[in-house]
């Protein structure tokens, strides 16, 4: 992830090409995995995949952009002071358009196989109530995906910090943050079916149906409120208690 201060190597279109790129590749790993061997696998294969996603993109982009791949993301970095404000909006509208290109070519697989009648979105969609897979209700699945958004913030924000202690995890990052995506499914998967990520919510309902579309605003604005709570509290509860070196 890009420190704000430093210029960006690359142009923006580059910038925006590689997060689109990477938002692809996180909603073609979750949802494809979700709609086509969840099944067999139960949440485990489906955690897997899209902490797979994560991690390969961002080894092969994430140099380009700082591998977001999440509006979420994106905000809580700029609120972290991690890259510049003005590219959020770019930054999101390329994730979003990402995520629905996945959805769509999965869509299309369906289309044709003659084998496959339809492909289920509104289960794979998030939601709560009675779209949430374990019944959860909307104050439950808010708080859920609030708190887990924000956990992995810190994260991101944690193995991403610049600063004389980078060395200790430079270049295991991506791994780091696809592991904790992993994990973090594993508990929402049963909760919401996982967002996290408002690019990989708004994919997956506008294929999903009324039910998805209705309850989508719980999954752009939980993750991003958990998002700006990690981005504007990080420095206060990490970076300004590091002790000075002499």
């Amino acid at each position: 992830m890009a420190d704000a201060s430093a210029p960006a190597p690359y142009t923006l279109v580059s910038r925006l090409l590689a997060e689109l790129f990477g938002t692809f590749m996180l909603v073609f790993g979750v949802i494809g995995a979700a709609l086509f061997i969840s099944k067999s696998t139960g949440p485990l294969g489906v955690a897997l995949a899209v902490g797979l996603a994560v991690l390969t993109a961002a080894y092969a982009v994430g140099h380009i952009s700082g591998g977001h791949f999440n509006p979420a993301v994106s905000l809580g970095a700029a609120a972290a002071g991690r890259m510049p404000w003005r590219d959020v909006l770019p930054y999101m509208a390329a994730q979003v358009v990402g995520g629905i290109l996945a959805t769509l070519t999965l869509g299309l697989y369906g289309v044709l196989s003659p084998s496959i009648r339809s492909l289920d979105f509104a289960a794979v969609s998030n939601g709560y109530g009675t779209a949430s897979p374990a019944g959860f209700g909307l104050a439950a699945v808010l708080i859920a995906e609030v708190v887990a958004t924000a956990l992995f913030l810190y994260i991101i924000l944690g193995v991403t910090a610049p600063g004389p202690e980078r060395h200790v995890t430079a270049g295991f990052a991506p791994l780091a943050i696809g592991l904790a995506l992993t994990l973090f499914h594993l508990v929402m998967i049963p909760v919401s079916n996982a967002s996290l990520n408002p690019a990989r919510s708004i994919a997956t309902a506008i294929l999903g149906g009324a039910t998805p579309l209705a309850q989508l605003w719980l999954f752009i604005v939980a993750p991003l409120l958990g998002a700006l709570i990690a981005g504007f509290t990080w420095r206060f509860l990490f970076e300004g208690r590091r002790r000075r070196v002499e």
